[in-house]
């Protein structure tokens, strides 16, 4: 089930003004940092693609690994010596 609600700027805004300072500030944090999240994984994105030796099935492949890495829980590895 979706709901769909329109709701305008100004109405957005006004909400926002009757929260308590400190959810503003978590909001601001958070929109901060997915803003920022985004951008650099689109920076990372763009400089493998145009990169020579990459192709789109490359970065898939890549995609797919870290993901699959980063849901695994191995974050580190220790050799033996």
């Amino acid at each position: 089930m979706e709901l769909k609600i329109k709701i305008d700027y100004n109405q957005i805004l006004k909400l926002i003004h009757q929260l308590p300072e400190q959810d503003i500030n978590k909001l601001i944090v958070t929109l901060n940092s997915k803003k920022t999240l985004k951008k650099t994984s689109k920076l990372i994105q763009d400089l493998i693609i145009t990169a020579p030796t990459w192709t789109d099935s490359d970065l898939n492949n890549y995609t797919d690994s870290r993901n699959h890495f980063n849901k695994s829980g191995i974050h580190s590895v220790k050799f033996l010596t």
